[in-house]
């Protein structure tokens, strides 16, 4: 436990030293205020393409804007945070392989399970910190302008969104064990990601892939129920901890 304590410790203070904890906090935050400064300016924006669309004898009516709305440009936003999160830490391990820091380390009995957990550990965390930063901020300015009781479900639709974000930084852990560069691991999670968007097509299996997970921003305007959606967070979490469990069996397989 004090190896494990010490090299998670190590990874913090590699992201406060490389600016990357900055980032993030500035990342999520902006999303946060993002979502409901659109849905307050979009009235305003509507109004002013109307203006300029009267000479041609088009019109466009007054745009209604609530709570709902402010949360839909949330889970719009959100995959694109995501995005940019995983390729910032695509190359979380590729880099300790380039600069050989993690063979010292390991001679002197740092177990590999330990490097994979830890680094993980620290993901999660991350990942854990902006999302969540990013939704209690546009909540809190949600419950200023409008109700956010209009809409339903609203906790459970972030935590399966949030859910895909955990799933997704295993898949990237499992491709940091196999690819020795950052850009591979980016290519390989986003292609994993993209087949199962492809298989999401057949309605007999989108109910079971994690992909799936997303659509649950539907639920706050009343579309569908919670148990749809059961399956997949099942799916999701099993996915999850497998893929974990295998980045440490080819890391432990693999020279550093």
């Amino acid at each position: 436990m004090t190896q494990f304590m010490a090299f998670m410790k190590k990874e913090c203070m590699e992201l406060l030293r490389t600016g990357k904890f900055l980032i993030i906090t500035v990342l999520f935050i902006l999303f946060g205020v993002m979502n409901p400064a659109i849905a307050k300016l979009t009235p305003w924006m509507m109004e002013t393409i109307s203006e300029s669309l009267e000479g041609s004898g088009l019109t466009i009516t007054e745009a209604k804007v609530d709570a709902l709305t402010s949360w839909m440009q949330f889970y719009k936003n959100v995959p694109m945070a995501l995005i940019v999160f995983l390729l910032m830490f695509s190359g979380i391990l590729a880099m300790e392989y380039q600069k050989g820091t993690l063979i010292n380390m390991i001679t002197k009995g740092l177990s590999r399970w330990k490097v994979v957990a830890a680094k993980s550990v620290v993901l999660l965390l991350l990942w854990s910190y902006g999302y969540w930063m990013c939704y209690g901020i546009t909540y809190v300015y949600n419950a200023y302008f409008w109700e956010n009781g209009i809409a339903k479900d609203l906790g459970f639709a972030a935590f399966c969104v949030y859910m895909l974000g955990v799933w997704l930084i295993s898949l990237l852990m499992f491709f940091s064990t196999l690819c020795s560069s950052g850009s591979a691991v980016a290519v390989g999670t986003g292609g994993v990601l993209f087949i199962l968007y492809l298989f999401s097509i057949v309605p007999d299996w989108k109910e079971y892939l994690p992909t799936y997970l997303m659509g649950a921003s539907g639920l706050l305007s009343g579309t569908g129920s919670t148990n749809d959606y059961a399956t997949a967070l099942v799916v999701t979490g099993i996915l999850t901890v497998v893929q974990l469990g295998v980045a440490v069996v080819v890391f432990n397989r693999r020279n550093v």
